[in-house]
């Protein structure tokens, strides 16, 4: 049976190489796309190239993403190019018949102050988090939109939430990578110099819900092998499926391992003049733990497989 054409845009990411790896382990045929040659924010490129290609799926890993100074920084950046990406690519998808496509969110799409764990349902019931706002209204818009043109056109656009990631290929610039990474730069750069002591952004008491870039790309192709009927059984009354680790832990608790998994010696302070972000951020699994998904990575191979990838990076 011939496999079906898939587009994987982002493929150079950390979560669009994980994505890759798997679908590329089981024989897929896929294409990718140096964004050197086409830039997913063109437009008239993007459709065009879409329209060339014909293909049967398209997996969206392409975004701008980043931590909370990035995020608060870059706000307008944040907003508009995750934007234009995606409309660039669902949009673009629809009109040219792509029959099935994948549009990763975020969790920081739900409300600052809800319920925990975060459910599907708490979608668009309370304000939003201010540090993150624009990037989360524009993944609100893009799971919007592919909803809008499932019911329109009954298309096949599947929507996924992932918690905060980590792992290989992960973005360790200081100025925009998210806590793990950061930290994990951090504490190495520290433990080389010889410092006594480290500085953490924020009170370190706000919780956080780490997953393994991995264990989403597992996720990815659980719910891409759905047959249709059974994804919108999965989704009913509501427009996407979350996917967590389903654990907790501190800031102040993930900055203490990944220390020692470092081997830094120093202490850590942590600057409360710095934001903390959401004070509870931790996902509900139960629709996607219906498809038989778990997560295999625990946090110490995690932060171990992180670390480990760093070190060559800087050789």
């Amino acid at each position: 049976m011939k496999k079906e054409k898939i587009f994987i845009a982002g493929h150079k990411g950390m979560v669009g190489s994980s994505v890759l790896r798997i679908f590329k382990k089981r024989n897929y045929n896929i294409t990718t796309l140096d964004k050197k040659k086409i830039n997913l924010l063109d437009q008239s490129k993007v459709y065009k190239f879409l329209k060339e290609k014909k293909f049967d799926s398209v997996i969206i890993c392409a975004a701008r993403a980043g931590g909370i100074f990035a995020n608060n920084r870059y706000r307008t950046n944040f907003i508009y190019e995750n934007l234009q990406i995606q409309n660039n690519l669902i949009y673009g998808s629809h009109l040219n018949n792509v029959k099935k496509l994948i549009f990763l969110g975020s969790s920081c799409i739900y409300p600052k102050v809800t319920k925990q764990p975060m459910a599907e349902e708490d979608l668009l019931s309370g304000y939003l988090e201010p540090t993150n706002e624009p990037y989360a209204i524009a993944k609100i818009a893009g799971i919007k939109l592919c909803e809008s043109i499932n019911i329109q056109f009954n298309r096949d656009y599947r929507c996924l939430m992932p918690t905060n990631l980590y792992g290989v290929n992960d973005n360790f610039d200081l100025k925009s990578s998210h806590v793990i990474p950061a930290l994990i730069r951090k504490f190495h750069e520290a433990k080389i110099k010889n410092k006594k002591k480290t500085l953490v952004w924020g009170t370190g008491k706000v919780y956080r819900d780490f997953l393994y870039v991995d264990d989403l790309a597992d996720a990815i192709f659980k719910i891409y092998k759905l047959p249709k009927n059974q994804y919108k059984k999965l989704i009913k009354d509501v427009s996407h499926v979350n996917v967590g680790s389903g654990k907790q832990i501190s800031i102040k608790d993930i900055a203490t391992k990944i220390k020692d998994v470092v081997g830094f010696k120093g202490k850590i302070e942590f600057d409360k003049n710095k934001p903390d972000g959401m004070k509870l951020k931790m996902l509900s699994n139960r629709r996607i733990f219906k498809t038989g998904w778990r997560p295999k990575f625990s946090l110490k191979l995690g932060l171990n497989l992180a670390y480990n990838h760093y070190k060559t990076l800087i050789k």
